[in-house]
């Protein structure tokens, strides 16, 4: 005689605490850009940026798309200019005294 088969309760699937694949779901309240410039960047500077996007994606959980990253890397610049003048990182990296 067989004995009757005992439900299994279905496991719970466990979620990444960062997402890991696919592509990130679109922020509805994205903002749309007016203005567009076309700016040449090296195949090393590619890399770093694109490097930034994953490592920013994969340790910090932040999706943020390459022109994002250029967006606001240019705020924080031009912000430090504002604060800091003749010290800034800017005006620094252009005079050559890094």
């Amino acid at each position: 005689m067989q004995q009757p088969a005992v439900p299994v309760a279905p496991q719970p699937t466990l979620q990444p605490s960062v997402p890991t694949r696919g592509r990130p779901a679109r922020n509805k309240e994205r903002t749309k850009h007016d203005e567009k410039i076309t700016v040449y960047i090296s195949a090393d500077e590619l890399l770093a940026l694109e490097t930034a996007r994953l490592t920013l994606r994969g340790k910090h959980g932040v999706a943020a798309d390459r022109g994002r990253i250029v967006r606001e890397a240019i705020s924080v610049l031009l912000a430090d200019l504002d604060e800091r003048g003749e010290n800034s990182v800017l005006v620094r990296r252009l005079q050559g005294n890094q």
